[in-house]
């Protein structure tokens, strides 16, 4: 390996330590099985490492991170719900795996997270973006649609949410 590549492997592995939590809010969101999150998470971690050599330096680096996150996501998910037909639903008492309790959660805190959930893919993609106070400009890059397309379904997921959520 040469000096810049081993250079880029170092900066691109403190960029990921540095932005942790983004790819794990991104899972997160995207599934709650342990298992499946891990996975998830290594194929993210792998896609960002395998594109950071063609990384444009001039797109801020949470929003490329956000976008090779999401798009792994979202095809994760798909994967998922087309292998969901040949599922077997186990007793529930098979297997016990002691967790700990989660602490207390604010039950509309909980009822909101339950209604993002429910947004298909691309919608929770860009309200999670907005949650976390990115830009349009930002969002739009990453999800590569326009600015003014980024306005317009933030303002239809907040009437949705809050449609649901008044429910």
């Amino acid at each position: 390996m040469n000096n810049r590549k081993m250079g880029d492997h170092t900066e691109i592995v403190h960029l990921i330590e540095e932005h942790r939590r983004l790819i794990y809010k991104v899972v997160n969101s995207y599934c709650s099985d342990i298992h499946e999150q891990e996975d998830l998470l290594q194929e993210i971690i792998f896609q960002i490492i395998k594109g950071y050599e063609k990384f444009d330096h001039g797109v801020k680096v949470t929003t490329w991170m956000y976008k090779v996150a999401f798009n792994v996501s979202i095809s994760h998910y798909r994967k998922l719900r087309s292998r969901q037909k040949y599922v077997v639903a186990m007793p529930e008492k098979l297997v016990s795996v002691e967790e700990d309790e989660e602490p207390e959660i604010d039950e509309n805190l909980k009822r909101l997270r339950e209604l993002i959930d429910e947004l298909d893919p691309l919608n929770k993609a860009i309200f999670i973006m907005y949650l976390d106070e990115n830009s349009h400009a930002e969002i739009s890059e990453a999800m590569g649609i326009s600015v003014s397309n980024v306005g317009t379904k933030i303002n239809r997921i907040k009437k949705q949410l809050k449609k649901k959520f008044n429910q």
